[in-house]
């Protein structure tokens, strides 16, 4: 049985926290960092997202868990663009 993969999508992250007006440093803070660099680094693809973070920028963003990642026809298209590389 093959496991579907999703994508984060970041950029639909960052859109929608510029979009209600939450900044890097509140972000930051929500995820219990004491600096902004963490989370900056994670929203830009430099560190990787844990579950529990996903969960917790859902809840500030207001969002489902689920609005956080691309479509399956995308990430099946990522996937296997990655496989050919």
């Amino acid at each position: 049985m093959k496991v579907q993969r999703k994508l984060l999508n970041l950029q639909k992250i960052k859109t929608l926290r510029i979009k209600q007006n939450f900044t890097i440093d509140d972000m930051s803070r929500a995820l219990g960092y004491e600096g902004y660099n963490a989370y900056y680094y994670k929203e830009n693809g430099k560190r990787k997202i844990s579950a529990e973070e996903i969960a917790i920028i859902a809840k500030v963003l207001n969002v489902p868990i689920e609005e956080l990642f691309f479509e399956n026809k995308i990430t099946n298209s990522v996937i296997k663009f990655k496989e050919v590389i």
